[in-house]
């Protein structure tokens, strides 16, 4: 085996050595794996989404070693993003961390300064001062087309709707929501009635953005609630089918009544 791969197998002792470590073996994938060479930023966005996703189902079943595992893959995609743009001579990994670093500094005065922030709120409000500042102030309509359309569309409506808050464009509390919920309820009813399908594609849409704004007003994670409820499906569904096998059933062979009868079961043993 080659001496420089010998010296790549040696953990790093501390976290510099260790970044560089991670570092210098992308760089020779990158120059010698046929796979890794073959990358481009866009052919690692998928990775970089799903890498980023299984961090948090690894936070979700509270398995720290799953965790310790995924993020070391988010890094993985910040090292071959940065090595991918080294090359090209946009930036490397160093510019990236020390970037991110400045921003920690000038987004935490009230740490670094003599600014002096008393409540979590009152951080979370200088730091979107901060980053107004920094990018020129930007109108709200500017913010809400920066909200990231690659976000999950639940969690993208809400921080758009966040934003727009902001500035003032929102009801006073739950109630109007709860109202402007019942109307594009009604509306998208008629289009149903009247089965146009891209009329009720696009009132579909306003339901669940006004149920996104009820759930945010109500402080409530509108990805988390749905999140819950797949869940409980996934657990309710699984007591029907076992409970079906048990009786030597199978569920393609059985009516939708009877199914449902199994699922009240299933809701039954939960509240029990």
């Amino acid at each position: 085996m080659k001496e420089e791969y010998l010296r790549l197998e040696k953990w790093g002792e501390t976290p510099g050595q260790a970044m560089d470590r991670l570092t210098d073996i992308v760089k020779l994938l990158r120059k010698e794996c046929p796979w890794d060479k073959a990358q481009t930023h866009e052919s690692l966005t998928r990775n970089m989404v799903e890498e980023a996703y299984e961090a948090v189902e690894a936070i979700k079943n509270q398995d720290m070693d799953n965790l310790c595992e995924e993020l070391g893959d988010v890094v993985l995609q910040a090292s071959l993003h940065s090595e991918i743009a080294s090359e090209k001579d946009h930036f490397d990994i160093t510019k990236v961390l020390n970037m991110e670093a400045d921003k920690m500094i000038r987004r935490h005065p009230h740490i670094f300064s003599e600014y002096d922030a008393k409540t979590i709120d009152k951080v979370l409000e200088k730091w979107e001062n901060i980053k107004d500042v920094e990018h020129n102030k930007p109108l709200c309509s500017q913010k809400l087309n920066k909200v990231p359309r690659s976000l999950p569309a639940l969690i993208r409506a809400d921080k758009v709707q966040e934003k727009a808050a902001k500035v003032g464009f929102d009801w006073e509390d739950a109630t109007g929501a709860i109202d402007k919920f019942h109307e594009e309820t009604i509306e998208f009813l008629t289009e149903y009635e009247r089965q146009d399908k891209e009329k009720m594609k696009m009132e579909l849409g306003d339901l669940l953005f006004s149920i996104v704004n009820v759930a945010r007003l109500l402080d409530i994670d509108p990805e988390e609630a749905i999140s819950n409820t797949t869940e409980k499906f996934i657990r309710r569904f699984t007591y029907v089918e076992e409970t079906a096998i048990s009786q030597g059933k199978e569920l393609s062979s059985m009516s939708l009544n009877e199914m449902d009868q199994l699922w009240d079961e299933a809701k039954s043993f939960e509240k029990k």
